[in-house]
């Protein structure tokens, strides 16, 4: 019970550390309404895993299999908006990895402040951690070339940067409790009931403290990092614009309009 009782509220702080250290404060009010693939040599838009827009090389254009006759017009805009596109998308990504790695690390030092930096219990859990962070960059991208974004809302980037990683971080902490515990002592399993409310308060007030020196040493990459977000909101912007006018220009591309920004959305309903 006693272990219970601290594993509730270990985990509890762990998470609320992790979610603390993501791109919060920032946000972009533009959506991917498709998926988007990326390859050295394609560019695809996608629907529940069927492409409704190809551009091969940046300059040749496929609507659903068929390809698009341009004029020397119609392909400068069409090259200019695949190549804000894999610009963009890497974008996210390295946003996303670092916002993660941000997150992790905070909680990394709070269990390294428990247990000892570089002690075997540290070490372990440091192991499942770097586990984590390799699914993750699996998630958005199979190589350094290829990439993969689903439909976004970018609005939340604590979604798109946490997603379900918080009940992993979760669970790896939870299965860890008793090689935490073993590495803080063993007071918390053999004090009396009557000590139990006290000692909990002690351990909970040494994380809170880690915690809050944490802040301060990754206040300023923190900031970084959501200054580096509201720049990426302000490039899909601009990017849209460019998007609007390919579809001027080739209106076939119009029902399949990948960027939407608040103002367009807003703009539908009235």
């Amino acid at each position: 019970m006693k272990k219970t009782t601290f594993s509730a509220i270990f985990c509890c702080l762990t998470i609320s550390t992790f979610s603390s250290f993501n791109v919060n404060a920032a946000h972009c009010d533009v959506n991917f309404n498709y998926g988007v693939v990326i390859d050295p040599s394609h560019l695809r838009i996608i629907d529940q895993g069927q492409t409704l827009v190809q551009i091969n090389n940046d300059q040749q254009l496929f609507i659903k299999g068929r390809e698009i006759a341009l004029t020397p017009k119609q392909q400068k805009i069409l090259i200019q908006y695949a190549q804000g596109i894999r610009t963009q998308v890497p974008e996210i990504v390295a946003i996303a990895i670092e916002g993660i790695d941000l997150g992790l690390k905070a909680v990394n030092k709070i269990i390294g402040g428990l247990t000892g930096e570089n002690s075997a219990a540290h070490q372990k859990i440091q192991e499942k951690f770097n586990e984590l962070q390799n699914r993750l960059r699996l998630r958005f991208n199979q190589s350094a070339q290829n990439f993969y974004i689903a439909p976004q809302d970018f609005d939340d980037f604590d979604e798109i940067i946490a997603g379900d990683l918080e009940d992993e971080i979760q669970d790896i902490v939870s299965e860890s409790i008793g090689t935490i515990l073993n590495a803080v002592g063993d007071a918390m399993a053999t004090s009396d009931n009557d000590d139990i409310e006290h000692r909990v308060e002690t351990i909970t007030e040494r994380i809170e403290s880690i915690a809050d020196n944490i802040d301060i040493e990754i206040e300023k990459p923190a900031d970084k990092l959501n200054n580096k977000t509201l720049q990426f909101c302000q490039n899909l912007i601009l990017l849209n614009e460019k998007e609007t006018l390919m579809q001027q220009l080739l209106p076939q591309l119009s029902q399949y309009d990948l960027i939407q920004t608040s103002k367009q959305t807003n703009t539908q309903k009235q």
